[in-house]
């Protein structure tokens, strides 16, 4: 089987969803995770449209990625500008990134109506902009901007404008299917045409109009294509693009093509829900291979038929995504649950304990009352070494006070937090001031803790998200807040709910500081 090249353009094209905006941070912590997943190519963006993307492009170059090669998106020159002269063309390069990939338009359709040029001028534009490129980027793709809408108008001419991207050179020629509107069952001849004309790698970008985006990119792989564009969880513009999930699943399990080592597929649960986390939405449970529901059992035949021969309902074991079989109607499902989770934080379980069934009892009335533990793992370690006993107690909070007050119209609100924390026979009562009453909670409490525990001063908070639960209260919901804490070694998950914002941080922070104090006293 040939090598299938990933690419992913969920920093560009999933950043155009409308509810999805991340800053550069989450971009560059969003390509890390894509790295170490084993994509082969991350498209951070457009740096000729925008200072978000520009900046990435800047504080990327700081990163040290171990395989991918990050790519910058544009568009072909204007039609009056020499390619040296195109200010679009020069911010590509200016980006310095490993590869570049260009659009250009293959629909007669658009050439005429969008660009009101002639078909041959056209022509020029896209041999032109991406012999330039070539002279200065070591890699250069090219997007056939809607190519099968071209190629069923005008198939003479769509494949005129392949051609002009071969003569210029270019690695691969992708294949978009810009309105997600072909259906699976046209591509095979479709390709099979261009390739009596074209020799350059061919590569597919597909969007979900028609959900069909996944088995669009499938058939292409089928028929030779050897470049797969997509998106993590299929984030994009309108119904989205190519679910990536989904395509590196299939084409790994099921097509033979070896894309990731088994190691790096079995993140791939993980880093669908990191990106989720990052873009504050709620991973859909019903996404193939990776949500919640995927591997989930209800009805009594399943059951009875997957706790003998899980194959008989499952069509992969789901621990080659990362993902976990779940029994919805069964107490033993539920301690299976936690006896994984155990042995994953190298706790002692035993599935007549006592205390097992007492998790699983804690563990369901807190979920009933909005926890979720899914980006929250240090609460979920804690949770089980509280019900065992073997967690020290690090500090107590006696009890704190926030001051969130405006003193003038436009002046900024005031915010000032007290607590009185008690450490071995010792209490400390101090107060401290912050960035709103959260920020001003969180280092009450540190400067309270870090006299008897200077190591806290590790801890740096890289997130804080808000969810409010549906409950119908309006500005009276709970709300379930998720802290990301992490110091030079580690990064954990914390979550606290509270129908109080304060208390729900205060809950979270808490455990972020117990849960340092843990794994610090456990190393050697």
């Amino acid at each position: 089987m040939s090598l299938i090249h990933l690419y992913d353009t969920t920093l560009r094209d999933g950043t155009q969803a409308e509810e999805i905006s991340f800053l550069v941070e989450d971009k560059i912590r969003i390509a890390q995770k894509l790295d170490e997943l084993g994509i082969h190519y991350i498209e951070g963006g457009w740096p000729g449209s925008n200072p978000k993307d520009i900046a990435f492009f800047r504080e990327i170059k700081k990163v040290s990625l171990k395989q991918a090669k990050v790519a910058a998106f544009g568009s072909t020159r204007r039609a009056k500008n020499p390619p040296e002269k195109d200010s679009n063309l020069r911010t590509l390069i200016e980006a310095e990134s490993d590869a570049v990939t260009i659009f250009g338009k293959t629909w007669d359709f658009h050439v005429r109506e969008a660009l009101r040029i002639s078909l041959e001028a056209n022509l020029e534009l896209i041999h032109d902009s991406l012999a330039y490129l070539n002279q200065h980027v070591a890699e250069v793709f090219y997007d056939a901007e809607h190519f099968f809408d071209g190629y069923k108008s005008n198939p003479e001419y769509a494949i005129e404008t392949l051609k002009a991207a071969q003569e210029a050179r270019v690695d691969c020629i992708v294949l978009c299917d810009t309105n997600g509107g072909t259906l699976p069952h046209e591509l095979p001849a479709i390709i099979a045409e261009i390739k009596k004309h074209i020799h350059t790698p061919l590569g597919i970008h597909t969007h979900n109009d028609s959900e069909c985006a996944v088995a669009n990119s499938l058939v292409a792989v089928e028929q030779g294509i050897v470049h797969v564009q997509g998106t993590l969880n299929g984030f994009g513009e309108r119904c989205g693009n190519a679910n990536l999930c989904s395509i590196i699943a299939s084409l790994q399990l099921k097509m033979g093509h070896k894309c990731l080592t088994d190691d790096q597929l079995s993140q791939l649960r993980e880093v669908s829900r990191y990106v989720y986390e990052l873009a504050n939405l709620v991973p859909n449970p019903h996404q193939p291979f990776v949500g919640n529901s995927a591997f989930a059992h209800k009805g009594g035949v399943h059951v009875s038929a997957i706790q003998r021969h899980p194959e008989t309902y499952e069509h992969i074991r789901p621990e080659k995504v990362g993902n976990v079989t779940r029994v919805l109607v069964s107490d033993l499902s539920g301690r299976s649950n936690v006896l994984a989770k155990a042995e994953q934080f190298n706790i002692d379980l035993d599935s007549k304990d006592p205390v097992t069934i007492e998790i699983l009892e804690k563990i369901k009335d807190l979920e009933n009352k909005g926890y979720q533990f899914e980006g929250a793992e240090a609460s979920f370690e804690l949770l089980m070494r509280r019900a065992l006993g073997t967690v020290k107690t690090f500090f107590s909070v006696i009890g704190f006070r926030v001051i969130d007050s405006k003193r003038e119209g436009e002046d900024k609100p005031f915010a000032e937090a007290t607590v009185k924390v008690k450490v071995g026979g010792r209490i400390e009562h101090t107060a401290a001031e912050g960035n709103g009453p959260v920020n001003a909670l969180d280092n009450a409490l540190r400067k309270a803790l870090e006299s008897f525990y200077p190591q806290l001063k590790e801890i740096r908070l890289l997130d804080y998200k808000v969810r409010v639960l549906p409950t119908g209260r309006g500005t009276a919901s709970i709300t379930r807040v998720l802290l990301e804490s992490g110091d030079k070694q580690r990064v954990w998950g914390t979550v606290g709910v509270s129908d109080n914002i304060i208390d729900a941080s205060y809950q979270a922070l808490v455990d972020a500081l117990q849960y340092k104090l843990l794994k610090d006293s456990e190393m050697p």
